[in-house]
Order: C-alpha cells, then sequence, then structure tokens
C-alpha cells in the first residue's frame, strides 16, 4: 500500500524538521476532558518549555473552530492576544477529505504535488477548488471576527494553536500565512499530535506538543468532551480576549 493509500502524510517536507519540544508523558494522563482542559494543559507545557512567552510580543492564534477553545485558555495564560488564523484544505474533488493541498488568508497556498499526481487532478478542476476554498476563507476570516480587524504579525511571534495535529496539512497551512503575513517567529501548539508529524513538521520554528502517541488514529480519541465548537463560541472567545487586553491589544491591519 502507497503511503498516500496507508495515511494521507504526502506533504513535501525539503525542509529540516523542526524542533519538536515536549514527549508524551508517562505519569500524565492521555487524554484531556475537553478544550478548555487541553489548553491549560498546553499552556502549562508552553511555560515549562518557553518561559519568556510569557511578556513577549506574541500573538496567539487559533485554527478554527476546536483550536479556538484550546488557544483562549494559552491566550489567558500568557496574558497575549488572541485572533484566528483561517486556512482551507483543499480536497481532491471526488474524494474531498483527501487533501491536495490548503489555502489560507494572504493568499497563501500550499500543495503536495505527490497528491496531485497520483489522483489525477487537472489544472482546471484544481483552479476551480482553490477558488472555491479562498473565497471561503474571506468569508469565514469575516464571520469570526465580526467586524474586528486581523491583528498584525508583523516582527511578532505568531504561536499557532489547534486542538491536534493528524497529517499536519492545516496547521503547515497556518504556519505559512503567518510567516507570510510578517511573523519573525512561529510556534506550532498542540495538545496532542501523531507522532510522525509532530518529529517532522517542517515549517515552524518549534513545536511544542503535550500528548505524542504513536497508536494515534484520531484527534477526538484523546478527549472526553470532543463537541463541535460553534461560530458563536468563536466570536465570543475573541470578544472576551479584546476585552482582556484592551489597554494594550497591539497593532492591528485591515481585514
Amino acid at each position: 500500500m502507497s503511503g498516500i493509500g496507508r495515511r494521507v502524510r504526502g506533504w513535501l517536507r525539503p525542509q529540516p524538521p523542526a524542533r519538536a519540544a515536549a514527549q508524551s508523558h508517562e505519569g500524565h494522563a492521555r487524554r484531556f476532558a475537553d478544550r478548555v482542559d487541553a489548553g491549560r494543559r498546553l499552556a502549562t507545557e508552553l511555560l515549562a518549555v518557553e518561559p519568556g512567552l510569557r511578556g513577549a510580543d506574541v500573538v496567539v492564534l487559533g485554527l478554527p473552530r476546536g483550536g479556538v477553545p484550546v488557544a483562549a485558555e494559552v491566550a489567558a495564560a500568557l496574558d497575549a492576544p488572541l485572533d484566528v488564523i483561517v486556512v482551507r484544505k483543499l480536497g481532491v474533488p471526488w474524494q474531498p477529505e483527501l487533501a491536495m493541498g490548503a489555502v489560507g488568508e494572504g493568499g497563501v497556498q500550499v500543495l503536495d504535488a505527490r497528491v496531485v499526481q497520483h489522483t489525477g487532478v487537472s489544472d482546471a478542476q484544481l483552479a476551480a477548488v482553490r477558488a472555491r476554498e479562498r473565497a471561503a476563507v474571506e468569508v469565514r476570516a469575516a464571520t469570526l471576527r465580526a467586524g474586528r480587524a486581523r491583528l498584525d504579525l508583523v516582527g511578532r511571534t505568531a504561536l499557532v494553536v489547534d486542538d491536534g495535529l493528524a497529517t499536519g496539512s492545516t496547521a503547515r497551512a497556518a504556519c505559512m500565512v503567518a510567516r507570510h503575513l510578517g511573523a519573525d517567529r512561529v510556534v506550532l501548539a498542540v495538545p496532542v499530535g501523531a507522532a510522525d508529524t509532530v518529529a517532522a513538521f517542517p515549517d515552524a520554528d518549534r513545536v511544542v506538543c503535550v500528548l505524542r502517541p504513536v497508536d494515534f488514529s484520531a484527534v477526538g480519541q484523546f478527549y472526553r468532551d470532543f463537541s463541535a465548537t460553534s461560530d458563536a463560541e468563536v466570536v465570543r472567545l475573541l470578544d472576551d480576549a479584546a476585552a482582556r487586553t484592551r489597554d494594550d491589544p497591539g497593532p492591528a491591519v485591515a481585514p
């Protein structure tokens, strides 16, 4: 069976792997109660390996929707501003769950040439999927920010947070978006991730992960409560974070 067939990991990885900061802890619970619990444990891990993050010029960026409750806890622990970073998977037209790439804010695109070649997706088909998903990115970003300007990342540390890392396609696109938008440093932080994906993640300066199981099959298996996060919840969390940092929210840019 091909690498694509075993588990969709066809991301080209020409760069050296990022430095992974955390190991699975045998003495810790191998599941999180929910995303709030995951965010608090992730914040503890972050401060243990990079205590300088608190007080640094950091913007915490949650991947909607499930990554935002995790990111909100991290942002509160670091006393840092919170924003979203919106990306969309480019699914093969006749097999949408199979990612052939991703797009994000700022016109960023990540393509997996091996998946495109293996599936025989034509240039026209790729262009159609890309146009649809780019439009969706703009709509999602406007909906979730609810009129707020995107926080400026130029010269700052972008701390990209999701609720878990499986194949890494979405997180990879998010890190590339953050870099494209001017971040000086990009850190990816997740409560749980597939061990091989974490070890070979190429697009962050550092990867921080609480649990790195070798028996990983899905993010949800490591949460007792993995219920869906709504748009309304994301907006509320962003509102709460904006109120917390109102005295010094940092620079913002036009949407």
